[in-house]
């Protein structure tokens, strides 16, 4: 078997699969007034429970089956199934069995990121249609190979960005697109959310009720230990499985960003700058090692040509000024703040919640607000389901593309800040290589707000430096870098055999 190190291997969280599919015809092939599609949940736990919910309470929807490696998880969530549809899901271990089955038409996926991708291209290749939680890919690859499957297969895809369905969004979205704000070319994303460290890195047993070779799936098969201590979840924050909350909550937030940009298309050039930081602090413990091995800090600056992209994560306490944009539209305080600013000629928009953006002037006094006229989660399931008895993938509101392209701005950045990883800088050092990187932001103020924000929390960082990422070239018409063989080896992953998400002309 392969082995990489422990900084490699963190722990494995237990992504929960659950299929939901009903035995009955293939309803894409012949769908009658009054039959209910068949859904396979695959993921029961964590966000899995979204999914059981949000096809539950459609009418049109049956959940017939449920997939998931911790066969505890499974049974239980076929009970709380039967007692909400009066009649029990069939339970799976391994997606392939479920898929065989052949008895449901809709396959949902909310497992770890590592294997979004392999139960997408397995479930479309089968002739099912597909609805997968943000990120849809743990790398780049992936993610042009579902945008290949769903043109091949002629499947329905939808991507988990609930906001896309989100009308406060969309409205926003238009109200931009119209000029409401005038000029716009820079949007700024923010994931100020708290994240505890995961505990010390170490050597932890895989839970009994697991099949952790399943887990591991795509991802090389480490030794039946994991170097985190908790299963479920905190995978997010090892790269082997996860993308930390760049690619975790980023996902959404980048996709509205590139919406009101009106940005269909990879970025030109990228670069990141950041740290996994401060849980030493918390520990009161200078030798502290956490589990976790993605940044929990972390500023990636995106260039489009003739517009600008800025993400910002934040993973320590938000202290009480963010800086005045994110004071006047967020309020000022602690808390999290996770949402998009669009700077504008004539003002500023802003999202501050999946169901709530606002207008302000240059002043940053609100003038207007859009707020949701539906339930966002619903409604993006309800997208999904319409599109597939309509058979017509153009009226879905979060297709592969759109997921491939906003779940691309999350591993690009990241890619940068692994090159650089080892390249520990100075505040001095990371302002020099900034201010000569093309942006619409202010890009030294940006990083003393960082600054701010890191020693408040009580970083030192003479003690630990941040890292600085390379400037990276990016052509986003073959989606490979310009002359950078070390980034393009990041574009995808070694697979396992038997668990290999194949090219998208191999589809």
């Amino acid at each position: 078997m392969s082995r990489l190190n422990r900084r490699q291997f963190a722990a494995v969280a237990t992504s929960a699969f659950a299929v939901a599919a009903t035995p009955r015809h293939s309803f894409a092939q012949s769908p009658g007034p009054n039959d209910q599609i068949g859904v396979c949940v695959v993921g029961a736990n964590g966000r899995g429970g979204e999914h059981i919910r949000g096809f539950n309470k459609d009418p049109r929807t049956f959940i017939s089956a449920i997939v998931d490696v911790d066969h505890v998880v499974g049974q239980t969530r076929a009970k709380q199934i039967k007692e909400l549809q009066g009649k029990a899901p069939e339970i799976f271990v391994d997606v392939r069995e479920a898929i065989d089955s052949g008895k449901f038409d809709i396959l949902s996926c909310a497992t770890p990121n590592h294997w979004h991708a392999l139960c997408g291209v397995w479930a479309m290749q089968a002739g099912k249609d597909v609805y997968i939680e943000k990120p849809i890919s743990h790398n780049i690859h992936e993610g042009r190979t579902l945008i290949a499957a769903a043109e091949k297969y002629g499947r329905m895809f939808q991507t988990g960005t609930q906001c896309r369905s989100s009308t406060a969004c969309s409205d926003a979205a238009k109200f931009i697109a119209e000029g409401g704000i005038g000029e716009v070319n820079f949007a700024r994303g923010l994931c100020y959310k708290r994240r505890k460290s995961i505990n010390p890195l170490g050597d932890y047993p895989i839970p009994k009720n697991v099949d952790f070779d399943l887990w591991s799936g795509p991802a090389t098969f480490t030794d039946p230990k994991l170097t985190r201590s908790k299963l479920h979840y905190d995978w997010h924050w090892q790269r082997h499985y996860g993308n930390g909350d760049l690619g975790n909550q980023g996902p959404h937030q980048t996709d509205i960003a590139r919406w009101g940009l009106g940005v269909n298309r990879h970025p030109e050039s990228i670069v990141s700058y950041g740290c996994r930081l401060g849980y030493d602090v918390e520990r009161k413990d200078p030798n502290y090692v956490d589990a976790g091995d993605t940044a929990n800090t972390e500023v990636s600056i995106y260039d489009y040509g003739d517009k600008c992209l800025v993400f910002e994560t934040r993973g320590l306490d938000v202290t009480e000024s963010a800086g005045p944009e994110v004071d006047a539209m967020f309020g000022k305080g602690g808390g999290n703040k996770i949402g998009v600013i669009f700077y504008g000629s004539e003002g500023y928009v802003a999202q501050v919640s999946y169901g709530h953006c606002i207008v302000f002037d240059k002043d940053m006094k609100q003038t207007q607000e859009f707020k949701a006229k539906n339930d966002v989660g619903d409604a993006h399931f309800a997208n999904f389901i319409d599109a597939v008895q309509s058979r017509d993938a153009a009226t879905l509101n979060a297709d592969a593309l759109t997921g491939h392209l906003s779940a691309a701005v999350s591993h690009l950045g990241n890619i940068s800040y692994y090159l650089g990883e080892d390249n520990k800088s100075s505040v001095d050092e990371i302002k020099k290589i900034v201010s000569n990187v093309k942006s619409l932001d202010d890009n030294i103020e940006t990083l003393e707000q960082t600054v701010t924000h890191l020693e408040s929390n009580g970083v030192d960082l003479n003690k630990t430096p941040l890292s600085m990422g390379p400037v990276l070239k990016f052509n986003p018409e073959t989606e490979k870098f310009v002359d950078n063989s070390a980034a393009d080896s990041l574009l995808t992953r070694n697979y396992r055999e038997g668990f290999e998400v194949p090219t998208a002309d191999k589809v």
